[in-house]
């Protein structure tokens, strides 16, 4: 009987180390495309944060250089931020590229829009 068990385990040596060369590749790669999942979505917030930023600096009747300046600062580097208006309405947008990694790019849009406060003028 041990000599069975004996041949047994022999036979065995091996497959552990073949399963690891195949597994550990697969876990690199799915913890990679877990990182690259988080980056995205952290920049999709930055675009979110950096477009409301924008809009209320607008809604405010801020100057537009400064409502580009504002949500640059809270956006992803690299973000372009477009505003618009629109009647009583102002529409910031902002666009930017998602860390790659290993090539994989994404591109994260975000927009908001806000009621423009109309200046009221001291008076008598």
């Amino acid at each position: 009987m041990r000599g069975c068990e004996r041949r047994a385990r022999r036979g065995d040596q091996g497959f552990v180390t073949a399963e690891a060369a195949v597994v550990l590749p697969v876990l690199v790669m799915f913890a990679m495309g877990l990182v690259w999942g988080l980056l995205v979505v952290a920049a999709q917030i930055q675009c979110v944060d950096a477009a409301r930023t924008g809009a209320r600096a607008a809604a405010r009747q801020d100057p537009h250089d400064a409502v580009v300046e504002v949500a640059r600062e809270a956006a992803p580097p690299g973000a372009k931020v477009t505003l618009s208006r629109e009647g009583d309405q102002v529409r910031v947008v902002v666009v930017a590229e998602a860390p790659a990694l290993g090539g994989l790019s994404y591109e994260v849009r975000e927009e908001a829009v806000a009621a423009a406060e109309e200046t009221v003028e001291a008076g008598g």
